[in-house]
């Protein structure tokens, strides 16, 4: 008798970190699992690590060096451990800008087998319009805090902006109305899969959001300081992926 396929689970996931530099390191892992029909899986652990926390960071997320005494790193965590059963091709990892959290993890010897939703691109693609992408942002112009004192409740946790766990709810809460959107964007096509699709399809920005350039124009920016843009490309660690590839493609 042939065996039964595993039902797909779904991994919402959310770290902070000591900073966001080449050195910087995993301090907090959160996610939820999702399966049809079975109960939701919450992991949350505090994890220890030998670099200091940057006050930068410390002020985004409150995580002090007290919280940490005594706790394991994060790849002896029971997070860890469980996320790397079910690092599997199977499953769906969904993160909010994926490449910084991925890239993270690697550090701790994660390399992700499963299929990936980048929910900060395909929220780029969807919503092309929006003032920005960031995932508090949704939070507010979706009212999708409204909705989160049911989920806490469900779920023992407490929703607080720049927490691992807490950006967890309020991204599950953002993925529903993500997922409503792209089946009204593209019917008759499976939504989970889209989100896939979209994820591996990089964006072409057009216009600078932050920054000296603000308000300008990419493409007139690459004609009048090049060597900006050149300097941006090889000492910005942290630079988005999408913001990446447009510069490369505007400079060539």
């Amino acid at each position: 008798m042939a065996k039964a396929k595993a039902k797909a689970k779904y991994i919402i996931l959310d770290t902070e970190t000591t900073g966001a530099s080449e050195e910087d390191r995993v301090i907090q892992l959160g996610f939820v699992v999702l399966s049809p029909g079975e109960p939701i899986e919450v992991h949350n652990e505090f994890c220890s690590t030998n670099i200091d926390i940057k006050f930068g960071a410390m002020a985004v997320h409150h995580i002090t060096p007290d919280m940490l005494e005594g706790k394991p790193a994060c790849s002896e965590t029971t997070a860890y451990k469980r996320l790397q059963e079910l690092n599997t091709p199977e499953n769906y990892m969904i993160i909010h800008n994926t490449p910084f959290d991925i890239g993270m993890l690697k550090k701790e010897g994660f390399e992700l087998s499963m299929k990936s939703i980048d929910t900060l691109r395909c929220a780029r693609h969807i919503y092309p319009d929006e003032e920005m992408h960031k995932l508090q942002y949704f939070r507010y112009s979706m009212g999708l805090y409204k909705d989160e004192p049911k989920e806490e409740a469900a779920l023992g946790v407490e929703v607080k902006a720049h927490d691992a766990i807490g950006d967890v709810i309020t991204l599950k809460l953002f993925l529903s109305k993500l997922r409503a959107s792209v089946q009204e964007s593209y019917p008759g096509e499976n939504p989970v899969e889209k989100l896939v699709e979209l994820t591996s399809q990089p964006i072409l920005m057009t216009t600078f959001r932050f920054g000296k350039h603000k308000g300008k124009r990419i493409a007139d920016v690459a004609l009048d300081d090049a060597g900006y843009l050149r300097w941006m490309l090889t000492s910005m660690d942290s630079m988005d992926d999408d913001l990446r590839y447009s510069i490369n493609y505007y400079l060539k």
